[in-house]
């Protein structure tokens, strides 16, 4: 169970924005909503990050779409993945996999030396960030236990 405030709140939402910022955050948060629903379904494009971008930037624009978010049946599940620090072997494998695809591809299309230096650093980064996260104990798989 999640601990939540005396409103009702998870513990870590975080508080609205005043005025005018708010209808920002809230157009941050539909934005990344459906580049995540998108990236569900188009390979290539990552989904987990830009639902965790989304409950962020609705949790600074609306109590009410950041608790949908958190409650989602899918979207929950993948902040809670988020918030435990896990990736498991699996996702680590497919964005190994995706890193690789890409990089082959931009060095088959791109001229640029200095375009390319900068994706093998970014790809190299991204793994080794990737790499150092730990993994579920006893789980296997995407779907695993998330610790309390």
């Amino acid at each position: 169970m999640k601990e939540t405030t005396e409103e009702g709140l998870p513990k870590y939402a975080v508080n609205l924005a005043p005025g005018w910022l708010r209808w920002l955050w809230g157009g941050l948060a539909c934005f990344f909503i459906a580049l995540g629903v998108i990236g569900a379904i188009l390979p290539g494009l990552p989904s987990a990050v830009f639902i965790v971008l989304g409950a962020w930037a609705a949790s600074r624009c609306s109590r009410r779409l950041h608790q949908w978010i958190e409650e989602h049946h899918l979207f929950g599940h993948c902040l809670e993945i988020w918030r435990s620090g896990y990736i498991s072997r699996r996702t680590k494998l497919v964005a190994s996999v995706t890193m690789a695809l890409s990089l082959a591809i931009a060095v088959h299309h791109v001229n640029n030396g200095y375009l390319l230096v900068f994706t093998i650093a970014g790809l190299g980064c991204g793994a080794i960030w990737i790499w150092s996260r730990p993994e579920p104990k006893g789980a296997r798989g995407h779907r695993h236990s998330v610790k309390s």
